[in-house]
């Protein structure tokens, strides 16, 4: 066997694996044999069957896993004695791959493309910059920040007649056709359609076009209570009875939304309800600001690395190994986002190595609790007890796909204070509107790529080191162009 290589872009090798047909057919006489070690064939005893036999019965397997055997590893203990630090694995290249006969051909050659991951250097100290949002608070967006909250605990409360954004509680009759108690909301109404409902009040009738009142097909088939397809369009006239008009109330300033919003007895008065909003609200607008800040940090990082990546084999590699779920399109359109992410992997996993830094149980435990607290505070839940955060923490740790995500999460932060302290953050004091409209901009520039850069560790391992892939041939037909 003899396994080269030879250059045809940066990065970016051809490999070419060349078998002697003997030393192919001594693996595949290795693996007829244990074929006839398993095989239970009538008339014979296990294992007693004749060579002969054997070999018409599982001679094209034999070959092809001799084939593949060899490929393997050979390319394997090439990767290794020659300490290279594989992007993907080693894909067949079917353009310069020739028809192999295993019958005639007395040398067999096969090819693939392959490529080696840069070299990562990147130097940082206190000339390098990044911007860091601290919050600016003013009366206006504290005063905005208070009626959102108000707003959030707010609730329905009976009035006397419909207003523009408030709510029906209405009966509707067609014939025999019978709808009880069936919401209508009017602030999701046009100002045309909105007028027929505008100071109706409990006890009213009146007829309306279903059609032209609610021309969404979905919300229509959920007003009346049908399946949208079982609506007759040609008779779309229904009397409604109104039985309640509803407002939507914000909650008052009261002790039993300051329990709920803060706990038993921890915010007594109005003054200390807009000190503990205050609190709050610089509470989220960290969160903010460290989540734009990581994202500065690691584009800089990136720009400043300009690691080259051989893009070509890239699209090749993303395309075979996703098995058809994405078109070479589709690629190409989140291309750009996948090599920003890829080369954020690879800078991060140097500076993990070099600083000998490792993750531990508690540091996963620690960033699951932050990751449900946040997954609470979206239902308006602030005040989680501690030990239903640790018990949802440790239930996310026992799932495999969220401890990889928790793992991932946990070695980028360790990264991103690390460098933190190298770097200089220049402080720079927004507004929570301006911090959120530029959060908004960086979370579209950000979106996941179709997929996503090759695998790292196992989370479960507190420390891991990374391995060439293991190079894997497709199984090939023996008197066939290889795939």
């Amino acid at each position: 066997m003899k396994v080269t290589k030879k250059e045809t872009e940066q990065l970016t090798y051809l490999l070419t694996v060349s078998l002697e047909k003997a030393e192919v057919n001594e693996k595949k006489e290795k693996q007829l044999r244990e074929y006839r070690k398993k095989a239970e064939i009538r008339g014979f005893r296990k294992g007693m069957a004749p060579m002969g036999l054997i070999e018409k019965m599982y001679g094209p397997n034999a070959m092809n896993e001799a084939v593949n055997n060899l490929i393997t590893d050979g390319i394997n203990n090439f990767i290794k004695d020659n300490n290279l630090n594989l992007i993907g694995e080693p894909i067949p290249n079917e353009e310069k791959q020739k028809q192999i006969d295993v019958e005639k051909d007395e040398k067999f050659e096969f090819v693939y493309d392959m490529a080696v991951k840069p070299e990562v250097n990147i130097a940082l100290d206190k000339a390098d910059k990044v911007d860091y949002y601290d919050l600016k608070v003013t009366e206006e967006g504290l005063r905005a920040y208070k009626a959102d909250m108000l707003r959030q605990f707010g609730k329905l409360e009976d009035t006397e007649k419909a207003g523009e954004e408030d709510f029906l509680v209405v009966n509707m009759e067609q014939g025999d056709k019978k709808v009880e108690k069936t919401y209508i909301t009017l602030k999701s109404m046009d100002a045309k359609t909105k007028k027929q409902f505008m100071g109706k009040k409990a006890g009213e009738s009146f007829e309306v076009d279903v059609v032209k009142c609610f021309p969404n097909e979905t919300d229509r088939a959920s007003l009346l209570r049908i399946n949208k397809d079982d609506f007759d369009a040609s008779n779309p006239m229904w009397k409604i009875t109104v039985e309640e008009v509803k407002t939507f109330v914000p909650a008052k300033e009261e002790q039993d939304l300051f329990d709920r919003l803060f706990g038993k007895d921890k915010v007594k008065s109005v003054e200390e309800f807009d000190k503990a909003l205050e609190e709050r609200m610089k509470g989220e607008f960290k969160q903010e600001s460290e989540w734009r800040f990581r994202r500065d940090l690691i584009d800089y990082m990136v720009k400043k690395a300009d690691l080259p990546l051989p893009e070509n084999f890239l699209k090749k590699w993303l395309f075979r190994v996703n098995e058809g779920k994405f078109t070479m399109e589709q690629i190409e359109k989140e291309f750009p986002l996948f090599l920003q992410d890829y080369r954020w992997q690879m800078i991060s996993r140097k500076i993990f190595e070099d600083q000998k830094m490792k993750i531990g149980k508690e540091d996963l435990l620690a960033v699951a609790k932050e990751m449900t607290a946040s997954q609470f505070a979206m239902y308006g839940l602030a005040n989680v007890p501690e030990e239903t955060l640790n018990q949802y923490a440790e239930q996310m740790l026992n799932n495999e796909k969220e401890i990889n995500r928790i793992y991932e999460k946990c070695e980028e932060g360790k990264v991103v204070d690390y460098v933190r302290g190298l770097i200089t953050a220049v402080t720079k004091e927004v507004t929570r509107e301006e911090l959120t409209e530029l959060n908004e901009k960086q979370a579209a520039k950000a979106a996941k790529p179709a997929k996503k850069a090759p695998a790292k560790k196992s989370a479960k391992k507190e420390e891991s080191e990374e391995k060439p892939a293991e190079a894997k041939p497709v199984k090939k037909s023996t008197k066939k162009k290889t795939e």
